[in-house]
């Protein structure tokens, strides 16, 4: 290879033109390092040579220059037009009994890696030359690395592009049909298609307008015809699981399409058209099918359908609709089938009844107008009612986070539609207060010591079980005071399982509602606490000052009358003269501790035990756990073996409904029986002392409220619940006037609602009815000028 000292264009890019066909056409014979440093020195003679070419000489002045001169332009202008000639020629001779991508792949492997060799065999003209060409801003002019590129885009790419496309989608077709195709194909006519974009205006960045307008834009528009009409032919021939499951094939395939051969630019661009075509346009068809999903609980389905329709915004609203009303509906189905089963219960119980008797009495007809039983008059059981709404909560709340991914608009379903049966079905009635009665039932038996649950652990979950059904009680001062009216019975009878478990329960409830919520039941403990230390004390003394026989086996509990939900009653009671001297010991005991004091005493609440030797059917005799009112009629009878019912109410000093409570649960277990009149509670019955009593048991309880008592007493904290829930209105309308003056009807009841609707749900009309009650007595006023505004008065 000779070099041109002597600037002579033809001869030199003769000689140039040797190592560039041996760089193009024969490069595996191999180009050693002379030949590469011959051609190196050949284009440096040319660029750097004193003497200019005539053709160059034109409007120039400058005759001797050092380094890159006008002479560079020729030899670009020879390359440039060589690469057009040989890429021409490879079009033109190309054998057309080979596939165009392989003919294009080889030839795009072979040329780039030619350019590179080129480009470095040129790198002194684009050094100089080529970089003050592009510095002074002419246009076109690229370092010879690009110059191949562009060559190659304009004089073969641009002829066979739309050849190559259509090859290429033929093969993505086919692999789309599970057909096995040769992936490196596409793979290396989409890094050409991204090669050959190159910014005009600055040759040194590259773009996507090639790989966008030339194979992305004709790709996503196969992409739209081809799953178009397969899912509209697959869903005519299909269930709308298999189409759901085929369309999360189908979207995991283009995913993975983009990862094996395409630009990661159009990964969003293609599964957004993939999503439009195989979820949106479907989108009716898919959420029909939710429904019967919910009622199969086909959670795997329900998982797919929540996926796809994800990918489509607000495609997920009415999903959470339906899933809303079903929860609802299973909760009151749940519901009512307990009711019912109640119910069911409580009429065989009757039959069973009825069938005692001698004779069976037909059903006596029903009278016109006569009301059916209402629902709170059931009797359902508490544990049996809070497990069925756990169970309904536990099953959608697991497939909202199964199926859903817990996401908060099917929480925010789950939670509505969980409030909605909590507090309104069939056991509830028209009200909303027996769920919270019925929860704190379910967590007396729970935390007594008869509780069936002794494993801690266990207790604990419970626990937390109660405060999921907690978090959707609306009159949570209806728990608050049923909850406490239990627990205050568990401590004085001493019949908690374990200080831990209610501890534990109060520290829930505390974090559900607050400190204020709370803070009498802690004091209940504190009574119990200083009520120990305070027997213990009297114990002491007693022991000191009187003989061991003197003494009984008594306790006390003093309680503050502001922490507890007993009820005071004034009703009389005449305390035996076996417990006299005890009760006036321990009053002036404590008068000496706590002069300012006075002690009301709540002998409804009270108990003890009686040693009963007086029956033939025991030697050993047997023990009676009474109330303090059975005891003292029972005292009676250490005087005498009968006694009418005006001489029972005479010395127990009892109202007539008092004792003939204490009375019925003795005769009825025949430790008293009656004579005369055998009506109970009648002037002319006598009550004997049953001497041939018999029990298996040693010790018997007789210490049981009837059900009357039960409802009579549940009906009273109803009543009490009504009259608090007055005074906290009354005391909120108060607080929101002194703190606005002046305020709007519609305002005020708006805020009322708002500030107490964490502890129950107040009605309109109890709202208005304590406005009227604060304008009587003068805590607000109407504005003269405005009658539906009011005004505070200090």
């Amino acid at each position: 290879m000779a070099s041109g000292n002597n600037g002579d264009l033809a001869s030199t890019w003769a000689s140039i033109q040797q190592g560039v066909d041996t760089i193009l056409y024969r490069f595996e014979e191999g180009l050693d390092y002379k030949k590469y440093m011959a051609l190196y020195t050949t284009i440096y003679d040319y660029c750097t040579s004193l003497k200019m070419h005539p053709s160059q000489s034109t409007g120039s002045n400058v005759m001797h220059q050092k380094g890159a001169n006008l002479m560079g332009a020729d030899l670009y202008k020879k390359l440039k037009e060589y690469l057009k000639e040989h890429l021409e020629t490879l079009l033109k001779d190309r054998d057309q009994n080979e596939a165009l991508l392989v003919f294009y792949t080889k030839q795009w492997a072979k040329y780039t890696r030619a350019g590179t060799y080129i480009h470095h065999s040129f790198k002194y003209l684009n050094r100089h030359w080529v970089k003050r060409e592009i510095d002074e801003g002419h246009k076109n002019i690229y370092d010879i690395n690009t110059l191949a590129l562009v060559s190659w885009r304009d004089h073969l790419f641009m002829t066979v592009q739309v050849q190559i496309m259509e090859a290429v989608l033929t093969l993505i077709e086919k692999q789309r049909n599970g057909e096995t195709i040769e992936q490196s194909l596409i793979k290396n006519v989409v890094d050409s298609f991204v090669a050959l974009g190159l910014d005009e205006n600055d040759s040194t960045k590259a773009t996507l307008d090639v790989y966008k307008q030339y194979f992305e834009s004709p790709f996503i528009s196969s992409t739209e015809a081809y799953y178009t009409s397969e899912s509209k032919t697959f869903l005519a021939e299909n269930s709308v699981t298999d189409y759901m499951k085929r369309a999360e094939i189908r979207l995991e395939e283009e995913d993975s399409r983009v990862q094996m051969y395409l630009h990661e630019s159009s990964k969003k661009p293609l599964i957004s058209k993939c999503e439009t075509v195989l979820i949106k346009e479907h989108t009716t068809v898919i959420q029909d099918e939710f429904q019967t999903l919910l009622n199969q609980d086909q959670v795997d389905d329900l998982k797919r359908m929540y996926t796809l329709l994800s990918r489509v915004p607000d495609s997920l609203d009415k999903l959470r609709v339906i899933f809303e009303a079903h929860v609802r509906k299973q909760g009151n189905a749940a519901v009512e089938r307990v009711y019912e089963a109640a119910k069911n219960a409580e009429a065989n119980e009757g039959e069973r009844g009825e069938g005692e008797d001698e004779e069976e009495e037909k059903p006596k007809p029903k009278k016109k107008g006569a009301k059916s039983t209402p629902n709170s008059e059931v009797a359902v059981d508490a544990k049996i009612y809070v497990e069925a709404l756990l169970e309904v909560h536990t099953k959608y709340n697991e497939l909202v986070h199964d199926a859903f991914r817990g996401e908060a608009g099917f929480v925010s379903s789950l939670d509505k539609a969980c409030k909605e049966f909590v507090n309104r079905n069939k056991v509830c009635g028209s009200g909303s207060s027996k769920s919270p009665e019925l929860l704190a039932k379910f967590c007396d038996s729970l935390l007594r010591k008869t509780s069936k649950v002794s494993d801690d652990r266990e207790v604990e979950e419970i626990l937390n079980n109660i405060m999921t059904v907690f978090k959707y009680v609306e009159d949570k001062d209806v728990f608050q005071k049923f909850y406490s009216k239990f627990l205050a019975k568990r401590l004085v009878n001493q019949a908690s399982a374990s200080d831990d478990a209610e501890a534990s329960m109060i520290s829930k409830l505390k974090e559900a509602c607050g400190f204020e919520y709370t803070s009498k039941l802690q004091r209940m403990f504190t009574d119990i606490s200083l009520s120990k230390d305070l027997n213990d004390t009297f114990k002491d003394q007693m022991v000191k000052t009187h003989e061991k026989e003197d003494v009984l086996d008594f306790s006390i509990f003093v309680l503050n009358s502001s922490s507890w939900p007993f009820q005071f009653s004034a009703s009389g009671f005449n305390i035996p003269e076996d417990l006299v001297k005890t009760y006036e010991r321990f009053q002036g005991f404590y008068q000496s501790k706590h002069s300012g004091r006075k002690l009301n005493w709540h002998f409804l609440y009270s108990k003890g035990e009686l040693k009963a030797s007086y029956c033939k059917s025991s030697k050993t005799g047997y023990t009676y756990q009474v109330s303090n009112f059975q005891m003292g009629v029972l005292l009676q009878y250490n005087t005498a073996l009968s006694y009418s019912w005006e001489d029972l109410l005479a010395s127990t000093g009892l109202s007539p409904e008092t004792l003939g409570s204490a009375m019925s649960t003795l005769v009825k277990a025949k430790v008293l029986t009656i004579t005369g009149d055998a009506k109970l509670a009648s002037a002319k019955s006598i009550y004997n002392l049953n001497l041939d009593f018999k029990s298996k048991k040693v010790r018997i309880n007789f210490n049981i409220p009837g059900k009357s008592e039960a409802k009579a007493e549940t009906d009273d904290t109803h009543k009490t619940i009504e009259e608090d829930r007055k005074l906290l209105i009354q005391a909120a309308i108060v607080r929101i006037m002194k703190t606005r003056k002046v305020l709007k009807a519609q305002i005020l009841m708006t805020e009322v609602l708002n500030q107490l609707s964490t502890r129950f749900k107040p009605k309109v009309s109890d709202v208005k009815k304590c406005i009227d009650i604060l304008l009587e007595k003068e805590y607000i006023e109407r504005k003269e000028d405005d009658k539906d505004t009011f005004s505070y008065l200090a």
